[in-house]
């Protein structure tokens, strides 16, 4: 039984052998060059301590202060010790063998000899002296050659190393294009001649397998693929009959789906909802009626909301039906659909299907969010089966069917929701405005009643005076609301409903307005562009109260962060002193700024005009989500009147 090695394996084996020698012919190599230089640096050291031989020589014949002579002592055994223990940094070392050590002893004993008669007291004959320097230098020679010779020797090493890494990268590629041509290219080229006769139409071809590696592999998987071609083959034209018929049925089933959505998408009410629907899957499944029962909220009955080709008595009986008193008033939450047989008998709860002629019912439970809430009952009068594409059709229909449902209902309650908020809002304003004007105008009217009973003509005249200014600040009041609930917005621009508003304080106040936008910024929301429009009006009805202005501008930053800034020229005042806020309108600015996550700044100075500035956060959005006053529905264009 043959062992099965693996293409990969076999390349790995042969890489690994070819890295070894190749890392060790390299060690080797560096090995040698490392003592190669180590040694070349020793003989530059040593010839170094030729040339101080013969300075220290001439400095004692010259008769140099002993210092200098002690300093040149000093280094010459700097150069002794360094050859001696070697210096790897640099690197620097004597390649050591019996003959080099012998000469650096005979070197060192002869050092010791000159080295005293260099430094005695009493300098030696000049004669003395150059004989003794020529036999330390002709051991230094000696030893220089000892270490020379050692070093041939390591250079004819690297030589013969460098010649057999030349040997191993001519063997190494010889080997891997044997290696490729017999492990790879052969059975590539075995397997392109199986593909092209596999191409030819010759499905009956097969490869040899004579390995058990991947390649072989391979070609079992060739084998394997060109047996089952040749059988798909043969009965190709079953089989794309069939595919065909499937693909059709398939398409069938999305076209009906793709129907069925886009029908829910459109319907308005709850009965065209649902009549609609029980007429569209009957048509899609072929069925005989079809009866869409939705639970009422205790879950204990099923109200039928539509049907298609139901009789007429049925639909009596069955207007409302107990939960679990029909096969197909089932609430259980793990229901499926499913086919039910409706035997001839007179059981009650299918007696009145089986006096219909009905035979077979399929019944598909409508869930939302894993709850079931309502169920689509198909009836038959013959047999029926239903595959699990139609089932899985029917499931989605269904789902369809709740969704569209649901969303009819989230709408209904969007709607109310809004006109609470719009009956909310307008009690705000006119809590914040009227109401509080009709406060002060009774507390006046008390106080012209007391005048009256007391005779007091002066107060009478001045609480008719307070009265006046109220009942003109309560019609201004008036105005200023039907401003604010006409107000439309453009969900892509507000720069139109801000000259609208400019526009008509300018025509009520006389006082001249400015306009300036600039920067480039994303759309505001609708809601967010009602209150951003209610903060300005505030702020230009405080100016055309209070401020006693000439002009007025408003600038617009759009960014990021959006500010808008109005600005007069008016009269100021002091904004350390307690105030009013219902006077200068800065609770109602700041109450509808926080609504929508935004600030608002008021900085004035008496007699320098006043300046109101609102910063919209990053992305501003009202804590309802929903703005209701004065934004314009969906199905009518937005405008300014």
């Amino acid at each position: 039984m043959n062992r099965r090695v693996s293409l990969s394996a076999k390349l790995v084996r042969i890489g690994v052998a070819l890295l070894v020698l190749a890392l060790a012919s390299i060690g080797v190599t560096l090995w040698v060059t490392w003592q190669l230089e180590g040694g070349a640096a020793a003989v530059n050291e040593a010839g170094r301590m030729r040339m101080q031989t013969w300075r220290l020589t001439s400095a004692v014949q010259a008769r140099l202060p002993p210092a200098e002579v002690q300093d040149l002592v000093q280094r010459f055994d700097g150069s002794l010790r360094l050859l001696r223990e070697g210096d790897p940094s640099r690197p620097l070392f004597v390649p050591w063998d019996t003959d080099v050590r012998r000469e650096f002893g005979n070197v060192e004993r002869l050092w010791q000899g000159q080295r005293a008669l260099w430094l005695a007291s009493q300098p030696a004959d000049d004669a003395v002296l150059l004989h003794s320097a020529e036999a330390f230098v002709q051991a230094i020679d000696s030893l220089v050659s000892t270490i020379e010779h050692q070093l041939s020797g390591f250079t004819a090493l690297l030589n013969l190393f460098q010649f057999v890494m030349m040997a191993l990268a001519v063997a190494a590629a010889v080997v891997m294009l044997y290696t490729g041509y017999l492990y790879v290219i052969n059975p590539l080229a075995r397997l392109r001649g199986g593909l092209e006769q596999v191409e030819g139409g010759q499905f009956g071809t097969r490869i040899e397998v004579d390995t058990q590696d991947e390649f072989g592999e391979v070609a079992q998987g060739f084998n394997r693929m060109a047996t089952t071609l040749q059988s798909l083959y043969q009965g190709l034209e079953a089989k794309v009959a069939e595919k065909t018929q499937h693909i059709e049925a398939q398409r069938t089933r999305l076209e009906a789906l793709y129907e069925v959505s886009a029908f829910l998408a459109q319907a308005n009410t709850i009965e065209e909802l649902s009549r609609g629907f029980a007429q569209r899957v009957r048509a899609v499944m072929h069925a005989d009626a079809v009866a869409v029962r939705w639970s009422d909220e205790a879950n204990q009955r099923y109200l039928m909301l539509a049907s298609d080709c139901f009789p007429q008595e049925m639909q009596d009986d069955e207007r409302s039906l107990m939960a679990g008193a029909c096969a197909c008033g089932i609430l259980a939450a793990n229901a499926s659909t499913r086919v039910i047989p409706i035997h001839q008998h007179e059981q009650a709860p299918l007696r009145r299907c089986a006096r219909a002629g009905y035979e077979h019912l399929i019944t598909v439970p409508v869930r939302l969010q894993q709850r079931v809430i309502g169920e689509v009952d198909l009836f038959y009068r013959g047999d029926v089966q239903i595959s699990p594409e139609e089932t899985e059709l029917l499931d989605a229909l269904a789902s369809h069917l709740a969704s569209a449902l649901e969303g009819l209902r989230a709408e209904a309650l969007e709607r109310e929701a809004a006109v609470g908020q719009e009956r909310s809002l307008l009690a705000r304003e006119l809590h914040d405005s009227i109401a509080q004007s009709l406060a002060f105008l009774k507390i006046q009217l008390q106080l012209l009643r007391t005048a009256i009973e007391r005779g007091q003509p002066e107060k009478i005249r001045e609480a008719l005076d307070e009265l006046d200014e109220g009942l003109k600040g309560s019609i201004g009041d008036v105005r200023e609301l039907l401003v604010h609930f006409r107000t439309r917005t453009n969900t892509g621009d507000i720069e139109t409903a801000l000259q609208e508003t400019l526009q008509k304080f300018q025509h009520q106040s006389g006082v001249p307005v400015r306009l300036q936008m600039q920067g480039e910024g994303l759309p505001l929301p609708a809601d967010v562009q009602v209150q951003v429009l209610h903060v300005v009006q505030e702020a230009l009805s405080n100016v055309r109260k209070h401020a006693q202005a000439t002009h007025v501008s408003l600038d617009v930053t759009q960014g990021e962060r959006w500010t808008f800034v109005v600005r007069d020229n008016g009269v100021g005042f002091n904004p350390g002193l307690a105030m009013d806020e219902t006077h200068v309108g800065s609770k109602i600015m700041r109450e509808r700024a926080e609504r929508i996550g935004a600030t608002v700044e008021v900085r004035s100075e008496p007699g320098h005009g006043t300046a109101v500035t609102l910063s919209l956060p990053p992305y501003p959005v009202t804590t309802s989500g929903v703005g209701t006053m004065g934004i314009e529905t969906p199905e009518h264009p937005t405008a300014l009147p």
